[in-house]
């Protein structure tokens, strides 16, 4: 199924505008996450989408050529996960999830085929009969997916569904997921704070801030070309290189930096990644912080900007606490980002 938004926004009776008018499109079998900030607007745009929130005037929402605007959630056959699972406790995790079933009035052969199938999909068959009071977070959440994929819907809405687990099972459930969702081949918008979580799931990013969705594109787009100094931070934790830029050279602090092309008019973003330690580098600061990651080290340095410049370290001596480094950045690894952009 096709998903198709057309000016479509939310103002409550207050005047709080928390969706500002957004075109948005998710093709069929398309995984998209909506990325951004808490009250930039995303749970918004998931609770349109599903019906638990009226649109005002002049939007639409379309599944396929269906316009379900004015459709009431009970009607738009859409599934959804949430943060706090919203499971019962009571009932066994087959008994869960055969419950929208039995609300779609379907008979007891085919209740019982649809939740084989899903506790299968879902690596949940010997948990069939168990009580979800002894379930783990991380069982708990596959069984909310469980349930809101056996109805088949025509869209399955998942609303930070990992944010409640620790940091080891989110990582874990992460991939899991990814797998799942492409494995049910179903038309799937997710909201999450998380750009790795987004990443690693999606095929296609919307980032939003400030009730609006200021880009749209694959994890590799947004990675590499931001449209605006928001983006850029949001997505990787770009840095801004503070410093002035005459040509096709930036004069900061600690030295100067050649520019792949003219810097005039634009603000300069570098990621860690590519901020390189070394003897030849034109830079000239001083190490302040060093963390070790087991993979490489994050060494903080000063004195190159105003702010600490940030650089992934991966060789095994990584520099002391003190120590005077040089620093070099290639110009084609920074990004010239258009000053009218800033404000997203």
């Amino acid at each position: 199924m096709t998903l198709h938004l057309t000016n479509t926004a939310k103002t409550y009776p207050d005047g709080t505008r928390a969706l500002l008018s957004t075109e948005l499109t998710v093709k069929t079998g398309e995984i998209v996450s909506l990325l951004g900030p808490s009250g930039c607007g995303k749970t918004t745009l998931l609770r349109l989408i599903a019906g638990l929130e009226t649109p005002d005037l002049g939007s639409a929402i379309w599944f396929d050529d269906d316009n379900v605007t004015a459709l009431p959630v009970e009607r738009r056959k859409v599934g959804m996960v949430f943060q706090s699972y919203a499971l019962f406790p009571n009932t066994s995790v087959g008994a869960n999830i055969g419950y929208g079933l039995k609300m779609q009035k379907l008979s007891k052969w085919e209740i019982g085929s649809r939740v084989t199938e899903v506790l299968e999909m879902c690596q949940l068959q010997k948990f069939s009969s168990r009580a979800i009071t002894t379930l783990s977070g991380g069982q708990r959440q596959r069984v909310a997916l469980a349930r809101a994929i056996a109805p088949r819907p025509r869209l399955l809405l998942l609303d930070e569904p990992l944010s409640a687990l620790d940091a080891s099972l989110r990582e874990t459930l992460r991939d899991e997921l990814a797998i799942l969702l492409r494995e049910f081949q179903i038309t799937a918008i997710f909201v999450t704070h998380d750009q790795d979580e987004a990443m690693a799931i999606a095929d296609r990013v919307a980032v939003m801030a400030d009730g609006r969705v200021v880009q749209s594109g694959t994890p590799e787009e947004l990675y590499h070309n931001p449209n605006s100094s928001f983006v850029a931070g949001f997505v990787g934790n770009a840095m801004h290189l503070d410093g002035k830029s005459l040509g096709n050279v930036l004069t900061l602090m600690g030295g100067l930096l050649k520019l792949p092309s003219d810097g005039n008019a634009h603000n300069i973003y570098v990621r860690a990644e590519d901020v390189q330690i070394n003897e030849d580098g034109p830079l000239i600061g001083q190490v302040e912080t060093i963390t070790f990651f087991g993979t490489h080290y994050r060494v903080g340095i000063k004195g190159i900007m105003p702010n600490l410049l940030t650089s992934i370290y991966t060789g095994q001596n990584a520099p002391k606490v003190g120590e005077t480094v040089k620093v070099n950045i290639e110009p084609e690894a920074l990004m010239l980002l258009s000053k009218e952009k800033v404000a997203a």
